[in-house]
């Protein structure tokens, strides 16, 4: 049985709306992050070493990092559902993205929402002005631009095939999904990006997206 080790408001949601697209059966087991830090709880490290989520367990492998799951569960189940044939430009598109995902979409993000927290966090009155003047300085000289730029990006791809690795969806917009609701949370995608708020819209409209959710519990990435 697979089970998946699912930390809440987490790209482990994902893994969960990949499962239910491909029909299989599966456990959830919940974690839930530190209120105060947003970590995960100790008790991952159990599971794997670096203590992250996701990470799914299938008898005795245990696989961690989104697209490795996502390449795991496809290549063993997925009987060659989601995945576009080998050697198609779809293909290509869609190991791009794959990794695009986390590669190039997610840092700017990840920079921001720390850089966000300097800005607005607690600290020292003789520190804040700095920090906060730093932390200025380089959302908007460097986050905000990498974050249009990549925005800008997305928006003309997926006007070029309507879905991330061509015209079917594929596991490819599954990762995806994580990076674009985090940006929709985080930055805002703006009327600028209709295409990108379309995809929002479609894949939260999808009935296994819907299971996920009701089987993985509150997810606040979801507006």
């Amino acid at each position: 049985m697979i089970v998946v080790h699912h930390l809440n408001n987490s790209r482990s949601q994902r893994i969960l709306w990949l499962l239910e697209e491909l029909g299989l059966d599966y456990e959830i087991k919940k974690y839930q992050r530190d209120p105060k830090t947003m970590l995960a709880p100790p008790e991952l490290r159990a599971v794997h070493p670096l203590g992250k989520s996701p990470v799914i367990s299938d008898g005795d492998t245990v696989v961690a990092e989104s697209g490795a799951i996502i390449e795991y569960l496809t290549g063993r189940y997925g009987d060659g559902r989601l995945v576009p044939p080998a050697g198609t430009p779809e293909r290509l598109r869609y190991t791009y993205f794959l990794h695009f995902a986390e590669g190039s979409a997610m840092p700017p993000l990840l920079m921001k929402l720390v850089f966000d927290r300097i800005e607005n966090g607690p600290m020292p009155f003789f520190a804040r002005p700095i920090a906060r003047s730093i932390a200025r300085k380089v959302k908007e000289s460097f986050i905000q631009p990498n974050i249009r730029k990549q925005f800008d990006f997305l928006e003309a791809e997926l006007g070029k095939t309507g879905w991330f690795a061509g015209a079917a969806f594929s596991a490819a917009d599954i990762q995806m999904s994580f990076p674009l609701e985090a940006a929709a949370s985080r930055a805002g995608l703006g009327s600028q990006y209709p295409r990108l708020a379309a995809f929002l819209d479609a894949i939260h409209a999808r009935p296994a997206y819907q299971r996920a959710l009701e089987r993985g519990g509150k997810y606040d990435m979801v507006k």
